[in-house]
């Protein structure tokens, strides 16, 4: 299993110029790992985030976008990987990470934890690509191939929680974090 803030920081690393859509605990870790002004935290809106990050695809295409999502999130809304698939936008990598909890929610265990197969949905929904990794070595190696490869990208890690990290509410609820991202967007359009 990979820690999933050692997760995120290998994302990091890889992370050059792409619109980041982290939701619930991946949140939380990217704002402290990476805070990006091209970062849109959507939190509380619990299975919206692989929408959000559509929209964000077919909206800026001259752009990645990175979904940092939860087990939990993906499994309230499934339909949106047939969405994507349909879409099929190239600059999308949906990025999942598996635990078998809703651990922003008191960790209680998702509905088939440790039998359902994201990958597998994913894959039946016409993902073109979908991988899948329980190793960090792993994850490493096919990285920077993985996200230079025209998407839609999903990418299924098998993840247990890293460290403790502040819960900022301020961040992720924020108006200021919400004007950072409009002006950060702003500029990307306006240097189309």
């Amino acid at each position: 299993m990979i820690r999933r803030d050692d997760c995120i920081r290998l994302l990091a690393v890889h992370h050059t110029d792409e619109i980041v859509v982290p939701l619930y605990q991946a949140a939380f870790e990217w704002y402290a790992i990476k805070p990006w002004p091209l970062t849109y935290y959507a939190f509380g809106a619990m299975g919206q985030g692989s929408s959000h990050g559509l929209g964000f695809a077919i909206g800026v295409p001259e752009r990645q976008v990175w979904v940092l999502d939860g087990d939990g999130s993906l499994l309230m809304n499934l339909g949106a990987l047939v969405t994507i698939a349909e879409a099929a936008p190239e600059n999308l990598v949906h990025f999942v990470f598996e635990n078998g909890t809703y651990e922003a929610n008191g960790a209680h265990p998702i509905p088939g934890a440790g039998v359902v197969n994201l990958a597998g949905i994913a894959k039946a929904a016409g993902i073109p690509n979908v991988h899948e990794f329980s190793e960090m070595e792993a994850l490493a190696e096919a990285l920077p191939g993985l996200v230079a490869a025209p998407g839609p990208t999903f990418v299924d890690l098998k993840v247990v929680p890293g460290g403790r990290y502040e819960y900022r509410w301020d961040v992720v609820h924020g108006p200021e974090s919400r004007a950072i991202f409009r002006r950060a967007m702003q500029a990307v359009l306006a240097a189309r």
